[in-house]
């Protein structure tokens, strides 16, 4: 059984990747650091939404051992850890 733990917290991005999707350059998360524990990923999605005016974009990514929603508002420049759901 998996377990989430909603954390809705500010982060600090320390490293992006860059995929190529579809001839689409996209950048992801590679390290982020929330209240002194440093994240580091290995792979993940990403999901454009936009709300109105406002774009988010959501990203669902893994270190192999836990899946982390990541939400970045882009016109605010502002990261979230959203949560973090631990694999069985």
């Amino acid at each position: 059984m998996k377990k989430a733990v909603l954390i809705e917290k500010d982060i600090d991005l320390k490293e992006v990747y860059f995929g190529n999707i579809q001839k689409q350059i996209r950048t992801y998360p590679k390290k982020i650091e929330c209240e002194g524990t440093t994240y580091t990923f290995n792979d993940g999605l990403q999901l454009l939404v936009r709300q109105g005016k406002e774009l988010i974009r959501i990203f669902d990514m893994t270190d192999g051992h836990a899946h982390y929603r990541l939400r970045n508002d882009v016109t605010e420049q502002r990261w979230r850890l959203m949560s973090i759901t631990m694999n069985a």
